[in-house]
């Protein structure tokens, strides 16, 4: 039967239409990264324009007040503190959902890339230190350690071999236990002038958030309004508040749901049918809504804002960097632009691979599905591209302006060149080592036969002397079970 249309009547006036391609590029991880690099160099071309007004705009000051509190902060730092919030919330609930019900659950799968990730967070951080020891640039430190999650997979699907779900899924699960690395480093490094009464109250929202998941409550709204309030604590605890946004993804609950909810959807679906009232039509969307997991369902709603609109206004307020002339030959001889290129092409490189081929040499773990060696090393390669979170830590790192346009410049020319070299290693590598061949010894599996067979493909099989096996006796199949009618 057709699928039926949107819910809803139409509009008597037409809408703005995009196609199901374009949308579903949009929602993908490859629309994500297009859209980031368009406010990337967006973000360039406007630095580099006559006059000042890249900075004056995000330095234009934002405030927001509640009887005797307010919240002072200039544009850029309403995207960084704010609106990456989003992002940080969508990160946790992808981490606790990959733990609770995905592919994190098997130590097998998860050992492997766990451990490229401790190498791509200690190996880039330890390269930079080679570079800047000491001084206000070694604070630089944490700037390679991270991958932007949204650019890997993006280069992965435009560029990448061909089948590749299975790598995809390996550097998935490597890229989320490095954002775990990656915000405990934030949290415990880059925050300073702590206030304990502060932190104080955010441990007890925290008590309150895991006391809602353990009462089983799964509205959003409670975790949405307390999480907010978390937000606030942290921010004026003095560490960094996103990481609120990445506790309150961890505690979202993400568990299956019981199947039993499924079975009251039809009851209130039923009711609505027999009459359809605006109290039976509530019923029934909170029927509906209680068939998916909190954590599904509030990354539903902010998978596309966090990927579309906060991630590219991100790049757009922080990757613009000048590029005249005196600006890039003085990050061409800056310890910290050097440092943070080769940490990031070299140390993730190198750190991932190694690690992960101890792991896989002492059979701690094993790559998923056709996965090879050069499959993990081209994918180590495009762990270098460290664009969000690197230009994150940056302004943490940082109060010096030079040293902040420095490594902007040693974050967009490493990232870069790790990008390009895993497309070629991996485009090179997926002609020769293909992750989509049927893996038997034995060659195609034989035809089948029956009476649907057709007669040319039978005779071209019996050419070839192909034995087809003689059909199964198939068994009754069981009569499908009829829902018993409720007479309430």
């Amino acid at each position: 039967m057709p699928l039926p249309g949107r819910p809803g009547p139409a509009p008597r006036i037409g809408l703005p239409y995009l196609s199901p391609g374009v949308r579903d590029f949009l929602s993908r991880e490859a629309g994500s990264a297009a859209v980031l690099l368009v406010a990337t160099v967006a973000a360039l071309v406007w630095a580099n324009l006559p006059g000042d007004t890249y900075d004056e705009f995000w330095h234009v000051e934002v405030s927001a007040a509640v009887g005797t509190w307010s919240l002072d902060m200039d544009l850029r730092h309403f995207v960084n503190d704010a609106a990456m919030s989003i992002f940080f919330l969508v990160v946790g609930m992808e981490i606790s959902r990959e733990v609770t019900v995905g592919e994190l659950r098997d130590r097998r799968t998860v050992i492997v890339p766990a451990l490229g990730a401790i190498g791509g967070l200690a190996l880039p951080a330890l390269i930079y230190l080679a570079f800047q020891p000491s001084g206000p640039a070694a604070a630089g430190w944490g700037i390679p350690i991270s991958t932007d999650t949204a650019f890997l997979v993006g280069v992965l699907a435009l560029f990448g071999p061909r089948c590749p779900d299975q790598l995809r899924l390996f550097l998935l699960t490597l890229a989320i236990v490095d954002d775990i690395g990656a915000i405990g480093v934030m949290a415990i490094f880059y925050s300073d002038h702590v206030s304990p009464t502060a932190l104080m109250i955010s441990a007890g929202l925290i008590v309150v958030l895991l006391g809602l998941r353990f009462a089983g409550v799964w509205q959003l709204a409670p975790y949405l309004l307390i999480g907010l309030a978390l937000w606030v604590a942290v921010f004026e605890s003095g560490v960094h508040p996103t990481l609120a946004g990445a506790l309150l993804g961890l505690i979202v609950p993400a568990a299956a749901v019981d199947p039993v909810q499924r079975q009251r959807l039809a009851y209130y679906g039923r009711a609505v049918l027999e009459a359809a009232t605006p109290a039976r039509v509530r019923l029934a969307n909170t029927a509906a809504r209680a068939t998916v997991s909190s954590n599904e369902r509030l990354q539903d709603s902010l998978h596309p804002v966090s990927a579309l609109v906060v991630l590219p206004l991100f790049g757009l307020a922080n990757a613009g960097v000048p590029l005249d002339w005196a600006t890039l030959s003085n990050a061409a001889t800056s310890g910290a632009t050097i440092g943070i290129a080769v940490a990031l092409v070299a140390g993730n490189a190198i750190g991932v691979s190694l690690f992960a081929g101890i792991a896989l040499r002492t059979g701690l773990g094993a790559l998923p599905g056709r996965v090879r060696y050069g499959h993990l090393i081209g994918g180590a390669m495009l762990c270098g591209i460290g664009f969000t979170i690197s230009l994150f830590i940056t302004d943490l790192a940082f109060e010096d302006e030079a040293l902040r346009q420095d490594a902007k410049i040693g974050v967009l020319a490493g990232s870069l060149i790790a990008a390009v070299l895993g497309s070629l290693l991996l485009r090179y590598l997926g002609e020769r080592l293909p992750l989509c061949t049927i893996d038997t010894e034995d060659g195609p599996p034989p035809l089948p036969t029956g009476a649907w067979l057709d007669p040319t493909i039978a005779r071209v099989a019996q050419a070839r002397a192909v034995s087809l096996p003689a059909e199964p006796a198939r068994a009754a199949e069981p009569a499908l079970p009829v829902e018993p009618e409720s007479g309430t």
